[in-house]
């Protein structure tokens, strides 16, 4: 049997190892009182500077409006966008708590993943490209880069990017719009959106939006009500 020193070592040599594997998945920190130190709850699904990991169920958050991700923040706190580790996770904290939070990592500028690319029929491309790109009329759909920016950046204060993103978290959310277990601010623009959307649609937009490459200009456009197809709360 291992003495408890021995799986000190070994706890050790794991923690060495997973680090070395993917050191931007592990929680670290210099200082304790500090920004970093306080983030580091978000490090393991996020990474360290919110880029995102290989799972592709956790986005990137890095550079995103602070608006958007303090609004996020917020409504997992309250039980309005419902995911239990989030949920769980700032359930006590205070506004200006998380204000800070959602500034820390909208600063943040990491490397962008690099874009999935597996095979995919080039109809399905073609058609989330033209969601993407220029929506669908007949259906009543208005492009992504409409509100979310010509390079998917997104658009402060609100709206968040959406390159960078993985095929299974944008389907995920589209889907969860859809069926109404995820909501916005009223008026909530994206349920407008999602409602409209069928299972096709949102595997063409999601697979499309993935292989987006990094843009030269990370940076979140400006407000520009006047360009949005519909009112959406999250820009008040």
């Amino acid at each position: 049997m291992k003495t408890w020193r021995q799986w000190a070592v070994a706890g050790m040599v794991c923690t060495s190892v997973c680090a070395s594997a993917q050191d931007h998945a592990v929680p670290a920190f210099k200082t304790l009182d500090s920004m970093e130190a306080r983030v580091q709850g978000c490090v393991t699904c996020h990474g360290q500077s919110g880029q995102g990991t290989t799972n592709g169920y956790f986005p990137r958050i890095a550079g995103k409006p602070a608006g958007y991700l303090f609004n996020q923040l917020v409504a997992f706190r309250d039980g309005t966008r419902r995911y239990a580790p989030m949920n769980y996770l700032v359930a006590y904290l205070p506004d200006p708590y998380l204000k800070e939070m959602a500034e820390h990592f909208a600063k943040q500028n990491p490397p962008f993943a690099v874009q999935e690319s597996p095979a995919i029929d080039p109809t399905i491309l073609a058609r989330g490209q033209q969601l993407a790109s220029t929506g669908d009329p007949k259906k009543g759909v208005p492009a992504c880069i409409s509100c979310h920016g010509a390079s998917l950046t997104g658009m402060t204060p609100g709206i968040p990017g959406l390159v960078g993103l993985r095929a299974a978290y944008v389907a995920a959310q589209l889907t969860r719009w859809r069926v109404g277990e995820r909501h916005a601010m009223e008026p909530d623009c994206m349920k407008r959106v999602a409602t409209k959307l069928d299972d096709t649609d949102i595997a063409a937009v999601s697979a499309w939006l993935a292989r987006q490459p990094a843009p030269k200009d990370p940076a979140p456009e400006s407000a520009n009500l006047v360009r949005m197809p519909f009112a959406c709360g999250s820009q008040r």
